[in-house]
Order: structure tokens, then C-alpha cells, then sequence
């Protein structure tokens, strides 16, 4: 019998990993633990952190939901690459206010070992 989607939430790579990880490894079958396996190694933040840049990036900046996710999974270092991913609607972001997501986004970034 199929499974019904009771509810759709947007979530981070690092929260998706948080949240394989409580379920246990032993427990995942064959997808989860390819997912646990890619969050593991793309996650870019904790998930505590991730959670709270999402919340930020739309409180401060005014970003869709969406967007801020994909900022924060993904990154960006440079301009050009913020502006990728809010180039999607058909409003021009400032390079000012790309420049302070930019800016917000490196002071969290997970330090590098």
C-alpha cells in the first residue's frame, strides 16, 4: 500500500543528518543510508546552526523559505555564487544585500580542520 505525505517541510542537509543519524544506522534501509551518507559528507554547518542561519537569512534578509535553505546547504564563498541561487525569480538582488548574506554566511561557516 503507498505511503500518504501527511505534510511537506523544508529541511537543510545538515538537519537531514541530524535527523537520519537519531534514527539509528541499523534502522535506515538502502536510501536512507545513501542519504545519511551524502548529508554526512556535504553538510557544511551543524544542524543547530543551519537552523538558526535559515531563520536568520529570512527574518534579516527578507529571503523565501526555499532560498535560505538552499543558501545554507550549499554555501555560496563568492557573490556571483549567492546570486545563483536568488536569481531564480524575476527581482535583481542588490549587490549590497549579496554582499551582507555573503558576509552573515561566512561568520558561521564551519571552521576548517
Amino acid at each position: 500500500m503507498p505511503r500518504k505525505a501527511l505534510e511537506e517541510k523544508l529541511l537543510t542537509v545538515p538537519e537531514v543528518k541530524k535527523l537520519l543519524e537519531s534514527l539509528g544506522e541499523e534502522n535506515l534501509d538502502q536510501f536512507q543510508r545513501r542519504a545519511l551518507d551524502y548529508s554526512s559528507k556535504f553538510a557544511r554547518v551543524e544542524a543547530k546552526t543551519a537552523k538558526k542561519l535559515v531563520k536568520k537569512l529570512v527574518k534579516d534578509f527578507k529571503l523565501e523559505k526555499k532560498d535560505a535553505v538552499q543558501l545554507v546547504n550549499c554555501m555560496p564563498e563568492s557573490i556571483e555564487e549567492t546570486r545563483v541561487f536568488l536569481a531564480g525569480g524575476r527581482k535583481i538582488v542588490e549587490t549590497q544585500k549579496l554582499e551582507n548574506i555573503l558576509s552573515f554566511l561566512n561568520e558561521n561557516r564551519k571552521k576548517e580542520k
